[in-house]
């Protein structure tokens, strides 16, 4: 049987559930329905037992779901139930501040490299990984079995060394240069605009104050 094709829309809603699943995990919640998880994550309980039935359902009726098999069972769809490893290209603030974040390191994402132009960041350390050349980068993914890059660099610099990574193997680029990448339909790139989600907050400021204070024509 053909694998069934599932939209992006549901694939991003199951990080949001996997981690409310981790909340009532440590909370010593055993089952839940959809009705009590629909309450907590103000999604429609009809939604959520649509994007599970996507890959099976998980539930029981009159029982709900289990949270701890619900909860590694999402873990393998997302397929943090391994380990990734990854490199950090750009060792500036945005990339310190990526690689500094140990939470990625519980959910598999294993930091292993930093590369930058800079030669005075060069021998420093970001959470006992040392910064090498930017040169030194491809050697590192092909000899080390590196998944991921995460591209922290000026745009005009992210789109050659985006093709530089597909010709060394690499399988996913998390790209927060502000461009658009165009790499082999091989390679998964997750695109993240900083301030993109700023001007998207600035449209709902205005749009509420818009809403309850509705200027006067005349």
């Amino acid at each position: 049987m053909a694998e069934k094709e599932i939209s992006q829309a549901v694939i991003s809603r199951l990080p949001r559930y996997f981690r409310y699943l981790g909340d009532l995990k440590e909370r010593g919640v055993e089952r839940i329905s959809s009705q009590e998880l629909s309450d907590i994550m103000n999604v429609t309980a009809s939604q959520i037992r649509q994007d599970f039935n996507n890959f099976g359902g998980f539930g029981q009726q009159g029982y709900g779901y289990n949270v701890s098999y619900l909860y590694d069972e999402i873990s393998k769809i997302l397929g943090i139930d391994k380990e990734h490893s990854l490199v950090i290209i750009g060792a500036g603030h945005l990339g310190k501040a990526i690689a500094g974040y140990t939470n990625f390191t519980r959910r598999g994402f294993v930091f292993k490299g930093a590369f930058d132009k800079d030669p005075s960041l060069y021998g420093t350390k970001i959470r006992d990984v040392e910064v090498r050349p930017i040169d030194e980068v491809e050697d590192f993914i092909r000899n080390n079995g590196i998944e991921i890059a995460v591209l922290t660099i000026p745009k005009d610099q992210a789109v050659p060394m985006a093709h530089k990574l597909a010709e060394c193997g690499i399988k996913a680029i998390w790209n927060f240069a502000h461009v658009d990448l165009d790499v082999p339909d091989n390679i998964q790139v997750e695109n993240v605009h900083l301030s993109d989600s700023l001007m998207k907050l600035s449209y709902n400021i205005n749009r509420y104050e818009t809403t309850i204070n509705p200027r006067k024509e005349g």
